[in-house]
């Protein structure tokens, strides 16, 4: 299992007028777009639930892209402002309620469902890692027009609260793409490589990070490209589709993640899906 990579380096504000962001969806797991005052000509650290939040710089001010956790309460949500002279603000934005549809799947790994004790040591260490991975923060800006990984149906859509064997497991936190095993996937938009790794439900791994928090995750891959550290460029391929981890088949679980939470990939595709990638569920995956 190879160490992830954090980066740091010089921050440029990129103009919102050449910069498409992603589409706000004020729910839980959609995204905020929350415009922030400026103060002394400086860009501010925003933190949302402790977790540093993206900011962009445009003509008209700055703007926070907060992910929203799909466990988050409707209501009023806070995030902690702080500029460089010190002085602090709090700011708020309204999550509105969502219902997400329920999704049964049987696996004939019992063990992927009830792990033995030195699987729950295995998962407790991996999650450690990913929790690392996910507080990476660099401050180049990001890009938000992201696009497909991999060309398939969609199989399992972001969001689904699942039951694996009529057990109630975590809700679904990215989307499905299925695939045959070996189909290219290809960087959705210039990134660095953050890690890559081998875990007990995800599988073969990647994790991309494409500025400040934005980080991109595929999962149950089977064959890896790519090492830490390396530059991606959009399209490149990163890897193969695989059935590693908790899977009934081959195909991609695609990840995207705003301030350590993931998010709905789908609010980041900007262009109209191609027909080859209808909206339709082909059974668990």
């Amino acid at each position: 299992m190879q160490t992830f990579l954090a980066l740091f380096v010089v921050l440029m504000p990129l103009s919102l007028s050449a910069m498409i962001l992603p589409a706000e969806r004020t729910v839980p797991g959609g995204i905020a777009l929350v415009p922030l005052k400026t103060l002394h000509d400086a860009v501010p650290t925003v933190t949302f639930n402790g977790s540093r939040v993206a900011v962009v710089e445009g003509s008209e001010g700055l703007t926070a892209v907060v992910g929203i956790p799909l466990w988050a309460e409707t209501g009023k949500q806070w995030l902690d402002i702080r500029w460089p002279s010190g002085e602090r603000a709090r700011q708020s934005f309204t999550v509105s309620s969502k219902d997400y549809e329920t999704q049964y799947i049987t696996l004939k790994d019992e063990r992927k469902v009830d792990p033995l004790p030195e699987d729950l040591e295995r998962i407790s260490r991996e999650n450690a890692v990913t929790g690392q991975v996910l507080s990476t923060w660099n401050e180049q800006p990001p890009d938000f027009t992201l696009t497909y990984p991999v060309e398939g149906p969609i199989s399992s859509v972001y969001g689904l609260r699942r039951f694996f064997n009529n057990q109630p497991r975590s809700p679904h936190s990215g989307l499905d793409i299925a695939a045959a095993k070996g189909t290219p996937i290809r960087a959705p938009a210039d990134g660095t490589v953050l890690y890559t790794g081998d875990f007990f439900f995800n599988g073969k791994v990647v994790y991309l990070g494409h500025g400040q928090s934005l980080i991109t995750m595929y999962c149950h891959m089977d064959r890896i490209n790519v090492e830490p550290g390396e530059h991606i460029e959009r399209g490149e391929v990163i890897g193969q589709v695989g059935a590693t981890g908790r899977v009934t088949g081959p195909h991609l679980h695609w990840g995207v993640y705003l301030n350590g939470t993931p998010v709905d990939p789908g609010l980041f595709v900007a262009q109209e899906r191609p027909r080859s990638w209808p909206p339709r569920a082909r059974g668990p995956m």
